[in-house]
C-alpha cells in the first residue's frame, strides 16, 4: 500500500469527531481578481454541511456571490518531530504527527429562518457547550442581522500521521522518544497513537486504524 492510502482517513465517523471538536476552519474563496481569499472561522458540521455565521457584508460574502466553489479546510497538529529523533544532524528529518480534513464543495448563504437558527444553534452548542442560553428561535430579530453561510460538501478527504506507517518496533521507539521530549502536547499525542504509561513502561494498547 502506498504511504498517501495509510495517511487517509477512512472512516467517516472518525472526520465526523474530528470536525466537532476542532474550533477552527479555514474557508477558502476567490476573490474578484481570481486570488484565493482564506479566512479563519468558528463553523459547526451538523446535517453532514458546515455552517458558519458572518456579518451581512464582507469581501468573503461578496467572493461566494460572484462563485459559490469554495474550499474549507481543518487541522490539528498534534506533535512536532525534532530531526535528531531519527538523525544526529540532518535536519531534514523533521517531521510532523497531524490530523487534517480538506472539504471541496459549494457555499450557499441560508435564507430559510429554521435552518438559520439551526445553524446558529449548532455553533451555540459546540462553543458554550456549558449552556446559559436561551436557544435561537426561526422568530428572533438576530436572524436577520447575520447571515448564516452554508458549505455543501462535494468531498471529504481526511488524512492523519501518528506512526500507522512505521513498522511496530519503530513506533514504539518513536513513541519513546515522544515521551522523553516531554513537550506539552506529548502526553495527549501518544494516547492518540494508542500508547499509554504503565509501571512497566510505555506500551501499545490501542491500534487506531481511522
Amino acid at each position: 500500500m502506498k504511504l498517501v492510502g495509510r495517511l487517509e482517513i477512512k472512516s467517516y465517523e472518525k472526520i465526523k469527531e474530528f470536525l466537532s471538536e476542532e474550533h477552527v476552519g479555514r474557508i477558502a474563496s476567490i476573490d474578484e481578481n481570481g486570488y484565493p481569499q482564506i479566512i479563519p472561522m468558528n463553523f459547526a458540521f451538523a446535517n453532514d454541511s458546515i455552517y458558519m455565521h458572518s456579518y451581512t457584508r464582507g469581501e468573503k460574502l461578496d467572493n461566494i456571490s460572484r462563485n459559490d466553489k469554495v474550499g474549507f479546510e481543518v487541522d490539528r497538529e498534534l506533535e512536532f518531530l525534532p530531526s535528531y529523533f531519527s538523525h544526529p544532524t540532518d535536519a531534514s528529518q523533521a517531521d510532523t504527527l497531524y490530523i487534517s480534513v480538506v472539504i471541496k464543495g459549494k457555499a450557499v448563504f441560508v435564507e430559510d429562518d429554521d435552518e438559520k437558527a439551526l445553524g446558529l444553534n449548532e455553533l451555540m452548542k459546540k462553543y458554550q457547550p456549558e449552556g446559559n442560553y436561551v436557544p435561537i428561535k426561526n422568530n428572533d430579530l438576530v436572524l436577520d442581522e447575520v447571515a448564516v453561510i452554508k458549505v455543501i460538501p462535494e468531498s471529504i478527504k481526511g488524512k492523519y500521521k501518528i506512526g500507522q506507517q512505521l513498522r511496530s518496533d519503530s513506533r514504539q521507539i518513536l513513541a519513546q522518544k515522544i515521551l522523553e521530549r516531554n513537550s506539552p502536547t506529548s502526553k495527549q499525542t501518544l494516547k492518540i497513537m494508542g500508547f499509554e504509561e504503565t509501571s512497566e513502561g510505555l506500551k501499545m494498547v490501542d491500534e487506531p486504524v481511522w
